[in-house]
């Protein structure tokens, strides 16, 4: 479950930056995270949810996005939503796919108190 492992990467990054700027507590979280990022979404949830007791974010809002898989065809230049990572394009049935979006993980914002 590396899930749980992100969602304590998350934590120590945010903590640090509130630190950084003498913050007593973090009210707000915003992540952006692509549905090709590779981790499962209801379980980083949980790990979210779960390890954020006891530290600055006990009572944060945490704000999730969720960023759409988008590739790009290498062979016939189509972009498209994809939901995979690995599909054939639908124009041409090319495997040559680029994903040009949707496999951010990141931390878009932190509202500090």
């Amino acid at each position: 479950m590396h899930e749980l492992s992100i969602a304590q990467s998350i934590i120590e990054l945010a903590e640090e930056k509130a630190r950084e700027r003498h913050a007593l507590e973090i009210e707000e979280l915003e992540l952006e995270i692509g549905r090709l990022a590779g981790v499962e979404l209801q379980t980083l949830d949980f790990a979210l949810e779960s390890a954020v007791k006891g530290t600055m974010l006990r009572n944060a809002r945490i704000v999730r996005r969720y960023i759409e898989g988008k590739g790009r065809c290498s062979d016939c230049g189509t972009e498209f939503v994809t939901n995979e990572l690995f599909a054939p394009c639908p124009s041409c049935g090319s495997w040559l796919i680029d994903i040009v979006k949707g496999k951010e993980l990141r931390v878009k914002s932190i509202v500090i108190k």
